[in-house]
């Protein structure tokens, strides 16, 4: 029986680990974007920029969107150079601002595909963070980031579905954070609006999947882009400490398993041992991309659900030890 036992013990954790090597490595076909129009918001900086660049390496028309017309011009300069093929591919930008109003988004996507073609795969990068203690953080920069974060991403998506859906195909990214599967102290705001990001993944992917569109939750950790540079302004010191456990990312790295993972219709994108461990531990009723996957994600929850503890423990330890030196301050003054 101890034979048995151990035979059976050895096999199960060879199995995990061949699951685990497949999920993190094996991205099956992936579809082409060559000769199809590929609109990413967000996309003058950062992730986006970066989405972009690796578009129009794989061969698409692309269009950038975001607010700044300068950033704008420079980004859309750098994408030309990309280009597979410059003769055939169009690059072109859009300055909006796409939490303002949903009739002006839906009018300017609609003209803009009147000359660059039908919209085939729609990546929502664009974003912002403001930290801050709930009592801290004001009712105008909550809903600054529910405009921004939330609505400019429903937007965007309510008014390409349509045409996605009469064609039979399409792709759409929502960008959201590691920030959607755990509430951090000093994220009462943001993390919120990205919680909101995760709940309208799965619920249109559930919509469009009868339909031939593929919806991908883009999930990453802190990344060094000029928005985390300024989002870096706002954090608590509890904050700060609680995510420099997980370190900072290249924007290099996010987009181009973004890209891998929405061009093989994998639902989750992450990044790093950190966002395994999460995407796995709260996939919950979150659509499975495979039989494999589904398989570790049932093996490995309960497991994971002991280490989430340990991380739950050392962040509370550090939230006390700041309040503790903050008030030992405050007696000294």
């Amino acid at each position: 029986m101890g034979v048995f036992l151990g035979v059976a013990l050895a096999g199960s954790v060879v199995l995990i680990i061949i699951l685990i090597i497949k999920q993190l490595f094996w991205r099956g076909r992936l579809k082409s974007i060559a000769n199809k129009h590929v609109v990413v918001t967000g996309g003058s900086s950062g992730i986006g920029k970066c989405v972009a660049l690796l578009a129009a390496k794989q061969g698409a028309h692309v269009t950038i969107i975001a607010r700044d017309v300068q950033k704008l011009e420079s980004a859309k300069s750098e994408i030309l150079q990309a280009c597979r093929n410059r003769d055939i591919q169009k690059v072109e930008y859009l300055s909006l601002d796409i939490g303002k109003s949903y009739e002006n988004v839906e009018k300017s996507l609609n003209d803009l595909e009147k000359t660059m073609g039908p919209i085939y795969m729609l990546v929502n990068c664009a974003g912002t963070a403001i930290c801050g203690k709930i009592e801290d953080t004001t009712t105008e920069n909550l809903k600054y980031m529910i405009d921004i974060n939330f609505l400019g991403t429903y937007y965007c998506i309510k008014a390409v579905v349509p045409r996605m859906k009469s064609t039979k195909e399409g792709i759409i990214v929502l960008t959201s954070s590691q920030a959607a599967l755990l509430g951090v102290f000093g994220y009462s705001a943001y993390s919120s609006t990205k919680f909101a990001l995760r709940g309208l993944a799965e619920s249109i992917a559930m919509e469009l999947n009868p339909h031939n569109v593929s919806v991908t939750l883009c999930l990453p950790p802190d990344t060094d882009t000029p928005g985390f540079a300024i989002e870096e302004l706002s954090k608590p010191l509890e904050t700060k400490l609680i995510s420099a456990a997980a370190g900072l990312v290249n924007p290099e790295d996010v987009a181009d398993q973004l890209i891998k993972d929405a061009l093989s219709g994998k639902f989750f994108s992450t990044v790093g041992m950190e966002g395994f461990i999460l995407t796995t531990l709260c996939a919950g009723m979150s659509p499975f991309s495979s039989l494999s996957e589904l398989i570790l994600q049932s093996l490995l929850m309960g497991l994971l659900r002991l280490v989430s503890a340990c991380y739950l423990i050392s962040f509370q330890r550090i939230i006390l030890n700041c309040m503790k030196t903050r008030d030992k301050n405050k007696k000294s003054e």
